[in-house]
């Protein structure tokens, strides 16, 4: 019992020790709260050094009475008063050009109360980091803005849609702080502002702990492959007992194999140990 205990608890510490930002969940676990870290992505991505984060919230739910919800995985919020949504995306799926208008325009529904003039609408910034390059241009950066289109001009709104391709992983600040999104070890970080951090949620006891639906999430996933993996090897048996009446039966291998939906050296293997 205990060896499996300690089996366990080994195997947990190795799934924590091999997150690292990219995965949605250890993310927000490492901005939580985390000003400093917010900063530099903000202050990176954004290449304003000026920047003050004055919060920021993970999982911030935002209601639409009149239509569609949003979850954002990072909401801050700046000295000056702006609001900066940061979305990491995996899949391309999760980063399409109209989500990322329906999140700015979220924002701005949420954000400007009912006796606020429209003057006083907040900067918003909406952020995707994707895992690829989506909008497939090969630049690093993808920052968006509308534009007036008789004169080329920017049309100063105060909104903002930015996508971040992690695939560019360079020597630049930007490229630096990309290669530190998929890095797992603490002391090979670039920006320090992450590593105690993350010292903390993969070494520690109060770490492990604190990302118990993480933990849970991988329960759940093993389990989930394991159920998979033993409906496979039951339909497999099944096949083999099959095809092996149908051999016994005078069946061609030709047949066989049609029948069964095994591969033809499945078939003449079980032929052979039949016929010796």
């Amino acid at each position: 019992m205990q060896t499996n205990e300690a089996s366990q608890e080994s195997e947990i510490k190795q799934v924590i020790r091999s997150l690292c930002m990219m995965n949605n969940r250890f993310m927000n676990f490492m901005l939580d709260d985390n000003k400093e870290a917010a900063q530099v992505f903000l202050r990176v991505i954004l290449e304003d050094d000026k920047i003050k984060v004055r919060n920021v919230r993970i999982q911030s739910f935002i209601q639409n009475i009149y239509g569609h919800s949003s979850q954002l995985d990072i909401l801050a919020q700046d000295s000056e008063g702006r609001y900066f949504n940061v979305e990491v995306q995996r899949s391309d799926e999760g980063a399409p050009a109209r989500r990322a208008r329906f999140y700015s325009s979220i924002l701005d529904t949420h954000f400007l109360q009912p006796s606020k003039l429209y003057e006083e609408l907040p900067d918003t910034y909406v952020i995707f980091i994707t895992e690829n390059d989506v909008l497939r241009d090969n630049l690093p950066l993808y920052n968006i803005r509308r534009r007036i289109d008789e004169n080329a001009k920017c049309f100063e709104d105060g909104s903002r849609i930015i996508y971040v391709n992690s695939q560019r992983r360079d020597d630049t600040a930007l490229g630096k702080l990309m290669q530190d999104l998929y890095c797992t070890e603490p002391k090979n970080l670039h920006y320090q502002e992450f590593a105690e951090c993350m010292e903390f949620l993969e070494y520690s006891k109060e770490g492990e702990e604190k990302m118990t639906d993480v933990i849970e999430e991988y329960a759940a996933r093993k389990a989930e492959a394991v159920a998979k993996e033993a409906a496979e090897a039951m339909a497999k048996e099944k096949k083999i007992e099959f095809a092996k009446d149908l051999l016994a039966e005078g069946m061609s291998i030709e047949f066989t194999v049609r029948l069964s939906k095994l591969s033809e050296a499945e078939v003449r293997e079980l032929a052979s140990k039949l016929s010796a």
